[in-house]
């Protein structure tokens, strides 16, 4: 959910656009706008679309950083009861205090009737579901802002840009195949051993092609087994870590790896 947040304010960046511009160019209220980028709301399918038109971007990598979310979205709404949705609509909603819209008919009273009192109206007073929701939200929100702002690492401030190195991809195209053993009760493809590298998007080399051997092996297609960590690789690694109960994060750490291979 934090990466698809993300992911939405950096395409909104990328348009060099205003809320309020975006709004007026995708059809859906800056109100809504404002809760989709802070967290507080999941944006529709249509509204990221168009979003993704505007900022010219691939829309397979945000597509798949979406269905995560809303997996993640109804595992929320389990833990804390039911809602009426979890993508917010932006219909008015009449207030009773305002009386009735202009142009409508007035309400008559009974002749020969006494004229009741309107007795004040009574504020409801949220329940435990409503309040557990919204500090959901805010907390939400405050993990989104932290992810944009500092990078996300496991390791200690010192070996934070030694974690965060990525390998560059390779020169020149490499073949490579599937041979799968079990050893140790844990399949290999031939193509890395490793159980604790990390292997996230953009990357390329042996370590990828094992992934997508993996993959292949467990039934998901990461769409072909050429060594690059692309926009399907990425897809097949997040529906890898949904159908194990892994956090989804789309980076194939030691608790994707051991799902792989087991």
């Amino acid at each position: 959910m934090v990466r698809f947040v993300a992911e939405l304010r950096r395409l909104k960046d990328e348009t060099g656009l205003s809320v309020v511009q975006v709004a007026e160019r995708t059809g859906y209220s800056e109100a809504s706008w404002q809760r989709y980028f802070g967290a507080r709301s999941l944006a529709p399918r249509e509204a990221v679309d168009r979003l993704v038109e505007l900022a010219g971007a691939g829309a397979a990598t945000v597509s798949a950083l979406q269905d995560a979310a809303q997996e993640a979205w109804k595992s929320v709404g389990s833990a804390v009861g039911p809602e009426e949705s979890a993508e917010e609509t932006d219909s008015d909603v009449q207030d009773p205090e305002q009386g009735p819209e202009p142009g409508s008919a007035p309400v008559a009273e009974p002749v020969g009737e006494p004229t009741l009192t309107r007795e004040p109206v009574r504020r409801r007073v949220p329940d435990t579901r409503t309040v557990l929701t919204s500090v959901f939200s805010a907390l939400l929100g405050a993990a989104v802002t932290l992810a944009i702002t500092q990078p996300w690492s496991t390791a200690t401030a010192s070996a934070a840009p030694a974690a965060a190195a990525v390998k560059p991809p390779a020169k020149s195209p490499v073949a490579y195949h599937c041979t799968y053993e079990q050893s140790g009760g844990k399949w290999f493809a031939g193509n890395s051993a490793t159980g604790s590298d990390l292997v996230m998007d953009g990357q390329a080399g042996p370590e990828v092609a094992e992934v997508q051997c993996l993959l292949q092996h467990a039934g998901i297609s990461p769409g072909g087994v050429d060594g690059a960590f692309g926009p399907m690789t990425l897809h097949a690694v997040i529906q890898e870590q949904l159908a194990h109960h892994i956090d989804v994060d789309g980076q194939v750490g030691p608790q994707t790896w051991a799902a792989l291979r087991g």
